[in-house]
């Protein structure tokens, strides 16, 4: 359903992506933000999964500022060699990268953000910085308590396991107090990635829900 193709930062960096467009007339846009394991067979179904329902899906590798063309699944070694790229990381500019993607989807009507994993606090980050965005969804993001003084612009969306050993439930307690307006959603006996059908936490029940009450979100609010 989707195309691989190039995408150009303000600063001059070229990124890959994914896009997938829907059939017909587009509901809107979304950039959808990776895990820490690239644009992989995972992240490229969400947004297959997106386009499915009416919006134009651009998933930016981010990545690419430090590593090209980088993926990977989810066995112990590969989670392992993926962290190794987290010192590497420069929020900053991710989000030029998300930018970018969200440069492509103009004259697609309303545009919003999903992300995973270190995409749902990207995804949190560019509620907060990147003007224009009718939308923003975070699953699981692990560093949302560290930006969580930030404002966002935008309507904000926030999934939570409560089995999360990365997450705990003190830390979503903080994000609860200091983003009253978001809605936040915890998953009881649910782990970090409990939506991503191809990783060993895979939760069905959480992440049907998630996944229904985000489709509801962006429903309401890409308008």
């Amino acid at each position: 359903m989707g195309k691989q193709f190039t995408l150009t930062t303000t600063d001059k960096h070229t990124l890959g992506a994914y896009r997938a467009d829907p059939q017909g007339k587009p509901k809107g846009g979304l950039v959808v933000i990776q895990e820490i394991f690239g644009v992989n067979q995972h992240i490229r179904a969400v947004c297959d999964r997106l386009a499915a329902l009416g919006y134009v899906a651009v998933a930016p590798a981010v990545f690419d500022r430090f590593v090209r063309n980088f993926e990977c699944g989810y066995t112990p070694d590969e989670i392992a060699h993926a962290r190794s790229y987290l010192g590497n990381l420069n929020w900053d500019n991710m989000v030029k990268d998300m930018e970018a993607a969200a440069g492509d989807l103009k004259n697609v009507g309303p545009k919003g953000i999903v992300g995973f994993c270190m995409g749902g606090t990207a995804a949190f980050l560019a509620a907060c910085r990147i003007p224009g965005l009718s939308a923003a969804v975070a699953f699981y993001g692990g560093m949302i308590a560290k930006f969580a003084d930030e404002k966002p612009k935008c309507p904000l969306q926030m999934h939570f396991g409560e089995k999360d050993e990365g997450i705990p439930m003190a830390t979503v307690e903080e994000i609860k107090k200091k983003q009253p307006q978001a809605e936040i959603y915890t998953y009881p006996g649910a782990a970090h990635g409990f939506y991503c059908d191809e990783r060993a936490s895979y939760n069905k029940a959480a992440g049907d829900l998630a996944w229904k009450r985000t489709q509801e979100f962006l429903a309401k609010h890409m308008k």
